[in-house]
């Protein structure tokens, strides 16, 4: 899938979700009103200008935005930003807009120039009740609220509020002026030296559970699998954009208030109108055989419904997905699922199902590539690389899975 037609590529990407308590508090059920919300993110690939994404899929009503800015942060964690590079964002040429109940937009062009890795901050101010807002629930980054407009405070001492999830902000695209992205007639700030040599039409996207989302990582640090894979493309001279579209908790066949629609749903809602992508990898069904096993004991209600799953509905959801990624264009690599032994997932049933599936990934032939994290993982996390719970990874366990990737496959 190429660049859309006016040269955007995307660079980041969070999956929205339904508003909602989940495993840690947020804003989310209550939404905004007067109120100022900061939120920083690290871009894949840079650009001549960027654009933004906002979703308000799980709105009720109709979403007004009083104010919209970027710039550079100060660093990652704070709310600070460097003051000249702030820019107004508008769309269709306006500074106020609305998003439909429902609804997505993308914001006109800025002309920002940045480079791959750089991370950039989002300021929105929200004058009128929002409603519950569509989040990402875990971001492992801070983002800050304060009260009124407060979109020009640069030093950020008045956001003394923080959250650990993301709101509204889906997507950041970016595009170079010599591919004519037409959404903007400003004149560009030259403030970097790009590389045009990035593969801006092969962008790889990741469709995952929390192992993809980055849960057990530490917060503000961009320790995700996705976050590390990108870098490594690029120190092996092949930068292209990785985009993360992880929910921790998600499945590939039950469908969830909470931990998101089935992977196989949210191929087409966060995958396949990502622009300038070219191969998706599917690292998903631990949950399904997982979750299964926890018969109501988990302290979590959000994992609710503790439906049995089976390795052939997993598998036959994996078919679903694969079919419909290369009718649209895209490559299909799976990822094997890494080990869960001494967690709470593990038992018999759950261990014969993941080995079940695991030959199916490793033998079928269906994808068109095959990352075989379980086997460069190993039957048990090592400690090293176990976040404490033997289920999630540690931030030097999520190097071990980017340095397990053979990018050749990429």
């Amino acid at each position: 899938m190429s660049r859309d037609e006016n040269g955007w590529a995307a660079t980041w990407t969070a999956s929205p979700q339904m508003p909602g308590a989940g495993f840690e508090p947020n804003w989310s059920e209550a939404g905004f009103a007067d109120q100022t919300v900061r939120q920083t993110v690290r871009l894949s690939i840079g650009g001549d200008a960027l654009r933004i994404r906002l979703s308000n899929r799980y709105g009720t009503t109709p979403l007004r935005v009083a104010g919209l800015s970027v710039a550079l942060p100060v660093g990652m964690g704070g709310a600070g930003v460097k003051p000249e590079t702030v820019h107004a964002v508008t769309v269709g040429g306006d500074s106020g807009f609305v998003i439909p109940a429902g609804g997505d937009v993308s914001t006109d062009g800025v002309a920002l120039g940045t480079e791959a890795f750089d991370a950039v901050t989002v300021t929105m101010y929200l004058a009128e009740p929002s409603g519950p807002a569509t989040c990402h629930a875990q971001a492992l980054a801070t983002s800050h609220r304060a009260s009124g407009d407060r979109r020009a405070d640069d030093d950020g001492a008045t956001f003394t509020e923080t959250s650990g999830s993301w709101y509204f902000l889906s997507g950041i695209h970016v595009a170079d002026e010599r591919e004519g992205a037409t959404d903007y007639d400003h004149g560009l700030d030259h403030d970097h030296d790009h590389d045009h040599d990035i593969d801006i039409d092969h962008g790889i996207v990741v469709l995952g559970d929390s192992l993809t989302d980055g849960t057990g990582g530490t917060p503000d640090t961009d320790q995700r699998f996705t976050n590390l894979l990108a870098r490594r493309l690029a120190a092996a001279g092949r930068p292209r954009a990785v985009l993360n579209q992880g929910i921790g908790g998600n499945r590939v066949t039950i469908d969830s208030a909470w931990l998101g629609e089935r992977a196989p749903v949210r191929l087409g809602l966060d995958v396949l109108p990502q622009p300038g992508v070219g191969t998706v990898v599917i690292l998903a069904g631990i949950n399904d055989i997982g979750i299964s096993e926890l018969a109501g004991d988990s302290p979590f209600p959000v994992l609710k419904p503790y439906t049995e799953v089976t390795a052939e509905e997993v598998i036959t959801g994996y078919r679903d997905m694969i079919r419909r990624a290369h009718a649209a264009g895209l490559r299909a690599v799976g990822a094997t699922l890494l080990p869960i032994r001494g967690s709470a997932y593990s038992t018999p049933r759950s261990e014969a199902e993941r080995e079940t599936i695991n030959a199916w990934i490793r033998e079928s032939r269906e994808y068109d590539a095959v990352i075989d994290l379980a086997r460069a993982m190993g039957d048990t996390l090592d400690p090293a690389h176990d976040s404490g719970d033997h289920l999630h990874l540690s931030d030097a366990g999520y190097r071990a899975m980017a340095a397990a990737v053979d990018l050749s496959l990429l």
